[in-house]
């Protein structure tokens, strides 16, 4: 009898996938090791310290960059989810009609689109509504991550929703629930996991962003990820590789998060 196929026994597999973990992942080593250099060179370690840690929460431009970022990235995550939400229920909790699949690959279009064209093409739009308001606050870089976001959170609450037994929704129904009550004591508790891995990971997509908020942001309003950027530009100090080792760690624990939210069942 033929052997069944397996990809793991293929020969020199298991050392192509170690290689590429190795060089994956020991970047991130070294620069998280180096975030407790105590010297000022990158390469050269000077021995253990939290210096540049200390050094962060002192600089006013990170800590504003910082405040800024965590205000623009929970609201943005809040609107894609809701809007997310709502159109999974609408492409889910319906007989199929003709225009879903088109609404469909509208939701993820901009998950097929380069960036950098979504963000020129926001520059264009937001610019003229700033001339016509004379606005030019941080509500234009909430309103780009939100649309920027929506497909991240649509995803995992519209394959939540797919997973979904309709018959305890219908049974509400014959309980003679209404369409509101049946969502609510229903739907949305059964729902609420992909809800929150959806939010999470509108979250992180917003935190990280520096395409979008180049093109979109006005003068002063540095996020943590485009002053990192201009850090780069010009003097480069182990201050960033605290800066991203802070990073990393709020990006795992949100990982975690959503990977136990995902995975968690009825």
């Amino acid at each position: 009898m033929a052997k069944r196929f397996s990809v793991r026994r293929q020969r020199g597999f298991t050392f192509i996938a170690l290689a590429c973990f190795f060089l994956l992942y020991l970047p991130i080593a070294t620069m998280v090791v180096y975030a407790f250099n105590a010297g000022t060179t990158l390469g050269d370690w000077q021995g253990f310290s939290f210096r540049w840690f200390t050094s962060i929460w002192q600089n006013d431009a990170i800590v504003d960059a910082t405040i800024r970022s965590l205000t623009i990235a929970p609201i943005a995550a809040l609107v894609a989810t809701v809007t997310a939400t709502m159109a999974a229920l609408a492409t889910t909790r319906t007989a199929p009609y003709r225009g879903m699949m088109l609404k469909y690959s509208l939701i993820n279009q901009p998950l097929m689109v380069p960036e950098i064209v979504t963000a020129v093409a926001l520059l264009v739009v937001f610019s003229r509504i700033k001339i016509w308001t004379g606005y030019s606050g941080i509500g234009y870089l909430i309103a780009a991550h939100s649309a920027f976001c929506i497909p991240f959170a649509f995803l995992p609450i519209r394959a939540r929703l797919e997973t979904m037994d309709l018959t305890l929704e219908r049974a509400a129904a014959d309980l003679y629930a209404r369409p509101w009550m049946a969502f609510r004591r229903v739907t949305l508790p059964l729902l609420w996991p992909g809800i929150l891995a959806g939010f999470m990971l509108a979250f992180v997509v917003s935190l990280d962003d520096v395409v979008i908020t180049e093109f979109i942001k006005s003068a002063g309003q540095e996020t943590l990820p485009t002053y990192m950027l201009g850090r780069l530009r010009r003097t480069i100090t182990p201050e960033i590789n605290a800066i991203s080792t802070v990073f990393l760690s709020l990006s795992v624990v949100i990982v975690t998060l959503f990977f136990f939210a995902s995975r968690k069942k009825d």
